[in-house]
């Protein structure tokens, strides 16, 4: 199995793209009706960051998606060319003095609906894993 990869431009409107992409996906390996929602909406969160956060809407940056198979199920990799940032810095939104902030909620539901999720290159990369 190859990988499959999908780049984006940096804006909110590709979001669009990554919806078609997670539904073929989704399609070609019968992912079941429970796990599609978590690989939506962590892969949406994740590319959101990494075009907002990351690249800043710059329309001279992309975002790049990879998909693999592997003997588990399917990882995701989604990259910027952005600075990077520290996960560890990103305030728990759960926390009764974060409640209020706008911050962090998406790293925090990545890390929830995912199996497993590993910050790369400084932070410019996210690998999420999903059992199917």
């Amino acid at each position: 199995m190859t990988n499959q990869t999908l780049t984006l431009p940096s804006s909110t409107q590709s979001i669009c793209k990554l919806e078609e992409f997670i539904q073929c996906i989704a399609q070609q390996y019968n992912v079941c009706q429970n796990k599609f929602p978590d690989i939506l909406i962590s892969l949406t969160e994740a590319v959101n960051n990494a075009i907002i956060h990351g690249n800043k809407e710059s329309s001279d940056k992309y975002v790049q998606i990879v998909l693999k198979k592997t003997n588990l199920g399917l990882s995701f990799t989604v990259h910027d060319e952005g600075p990077g940032f520290n996960p560890k810095s990103v305030p728990d939104p759960t926390r009764p003095e974060h409640l209020d902030c706008c911050g962090g909620r998406g790293v925090f539901l990545i890390k929830q609906l995912a199996d497993d999720v590993r910050y790369l290159n400084e932070g410019r990369t996210v690998r999420m894993e999903f059992s199917i």
